[in-house]
């Protein structure tokens, strides 16, 4: 178990569904795929270490939840805006998402 923090530290982190629009093979990257993905009215890329378990016609489509404000990360030359959740399970991460349909850009509260 991670620290515990305050709830004035988890008011700062702003959590929103996304939908995957796009996914894409990086070169020289055997676990990421680069995303691009719907929030709201934006779009953004992101990339995420899921390649081993998801199939990229799979994640098209579907409905996320990332973290909106954490820095750009650059990763394989590709600047990430934003990291989505998920799940290990047996070492296999599993996609947080909706329980139904939601459209993207709305915030988790």
């Amino acid at each position: 178990m991670k620290p515990e923090i305050t709830y004035e530290d988890f008011e700062k982190l702003d959590l929103q569904t996304a939908k995957i629009i796009e996914a894409e093979n990086i070169e020289g990257a055997d676990k990421l795929y680069k995303l691009t993905i719907q929030l709201g009215k934006e779009t953004r890329t992101i990339c995420a270490g899921i390649k081993e378990h998801y199939n990229k016609k799979d994640l098209i489509g579907k409905t996320i939840i990332i973290i909106v404000n954490l820095a750009p990360r650059k990763l394989k030359g590709i600047t990430s805006q934003g990291m989505l959740l998920a799940a290990d399970s047996n070492g296999k991460p599993v996609l947080l998402t909706t329980e139904s349909e939601v459209k993207s850009g709305k915030q988790i509260s």
